[in-house]
């Protein structure tokens, strides 16, 4: 009997798949990837998820689904949760494709490492069975950390599965499973509970901030808002300040024809990225926020040398000692002065 088994790298999948195994299920780890996960490098599969499949000795299928979930981003239909998590539509994504998986390969069902009342917008009860009926899998879904408090499955009912050894957690506390885990054997979990950058307070800001002024989701853009700081200067611009010499170096890599450069003169400083429908009263903004977070802190008059990407040209623009409110009062994606 073959299964699917959906696999974060978390604790909670590693488990259930190892529960799966220990029924004599011959399980394939499912791993989607999006640029929004933390724990991903690009183009890759979950490291976390890596190292599971080499604790559980079973093979791993890696999709990157960043191109179908940017739409998905843009306008969930189900909504969003407390950031810019549209968690239902991604689940109903996922599960999709790896109920596309299990045909592939001539599976039964998939396995989740889900627990009952863990997160509160994708799994409760009732969202459980949307996930489950719009993923074209309902019935085949075994959720084994907590099948014994919820609807037996087809698997359970068929006999495949010993519904007795399954197991009833329910809640957010992580305590049962990392008992379970010592006694598999299972030890080495770096990402316990998956991660998400959507749903990130600030990363969610500078998000919601992108779709109100551009309308849409590309990657590039997407890829910059995990970099520096951001400012919104006006409707059509804005500004990404790096925070140190990797990021400098980082953003200037993202910079493309019609982007402008700004540069402290003369003293060590950040790289700010000015993309948009920039004007001059743009720039000046621009030019203030960057000497704020050049070495002399904007205290007194600064040149900011400004570069447009392209042409190469280049202009001078003086700034006096820079109002911080000011500069604070312009950033996105930040509701203390941590950045400060």
């Amino acid at each position: 009997m073959k299964a699917v088994g959906l696999l974060s790298g978390g604790l909670d999948s590693t488990i259930a798949l190892q529960l799966m195994l220990d029924q004599g299920i011959e399980v394939f780890a499912f791993n989607l990837v999006t640029m929004f996960c933390c724990c991903t490098p690009k183009g890759s599969s979950c490291s976390s998820a890596r190292t599971a499949v080499s604790q559980l000795g079973i093979d791993l299928k890696a999709v990157n689904a960043t191109d179908e979930f940017l739409t998905i981003v843009e306008d969930p239909r189900h909504g969003y949760g407390s950031g810019m998590n549209p968690c239902l539509d991604c689940r109903i994504m996922m599960f999709r494709k790896a109920r596309e998986y299990m045909e592939e390969i001539g599976a039964s069902f998939v396995v989740t490492g889900e627990v009952l009342g863990q997160r509160p917008m994708s799994q409760r009860r009732d969202a459980m069975r949307l996930i489950d009926r719009e993923s074209g899998l309902a019935g085949y879904v075994v959720r084994p950390l907590s099948a014994g408090l919820m609807e037996p499955t087809i698997p359970e009912k068929e006999g495949w599965l010993d519904r007795e050894k399954l197991l009833a957690v329910s809640g957010r506390s992580r305590k049962p499973q990392m008992a379970l885990a010592e006694g598999m054997g299972i030890r080495d979990y770096p990402c316990p509970a998956g991660g998400c950058l959507l749903t990130d307070p600030i990363f969610a800001q500078r998000l919601r901030d992108l779709l109100e002024h551009d309308g849409e989701l590309r990657k590039e853009d997407v890829s910059i808002l995990k970099l520096g700081r951001h400012f919104r200067l006006s409707a059509r611009a804005k500004a990404v300040v790096g925070r140190d010499e990797h990021e400098n170096h980082k953003l200037g890599n993202e910079l493309r024809n019609g982007d402008h450069a700004l540069e402290v003169s003369g003293e060590p400083g950040p790289l700010t990225l000015v993309r948009g429908g920039v004007g001059k009263d743009d720039l000046a903004i621009a030019a203030t926020i960057t000497a704020r977070y050049g070495k002399s802190g904007g205290r007194g008059a600064t040149t900011v040398l400004c570069r447009r990407v392209g042409d190469g040209a280049m202009v001078r623009i003086d700034v006096g000692p820079v109002d911080r409110e000011r500069v604070r009062s312009k950033m996105i994606g930040s509701n203390s002065h941590a950045d400060e």
